[in-house]
C-alpha cells in the first residue's frame, strides 16, 4: 500500500490533468478568483506529489510537483 506509483501512472495521471484543465479554462478567466480552497484542489496530484516526496525527496519528484503546480494554476491558483 505504501507502493509509490510507477511511471506507467503519469501517463494517465497527465491526461486526467489535461480533462481538468479544459474544463476549468472555459469557465474561469485568468483574473477570476479560485472557487475552492488550495487545500482542497486538485486532491489527485497533491497524494502523488506528497506520496513521491515522502518516499525519494523533493529532488527526485519534479515532475509530480510540476503535475500539480499546472492543476493548481488550471483552478485559477497564482502559483
Amino acid at each position: 500500500m505504501g507502493e509509490l506509483p510507477t511511471q506507467n501512472t503519469s501517463a494517465l495521471a497527465l491526461p486526467l490533468l489535461q480533462l481538468n484543465q479544459g474544463s476549468t479554462t472555459a469557465t474561469s478567466g485568468p483574473e477570476s478568483k479560485p472557487k475552492k480552497k488550495i487545500c482542497c484542489a486538485c486532491p489527485e496530484t497533491k497524494k502523488l506529489r506528497d506520496e513521491c516526496i515522502v518516499e525519494h525527496g523533493e529532488e527526485a519528484c519534479a515532475k509530480w510537483i510540476e503535475a500539480h503546480r499546472i492543476c493548481l494554476r488550471a483552478e485559477g491558483f497564482n502559483v
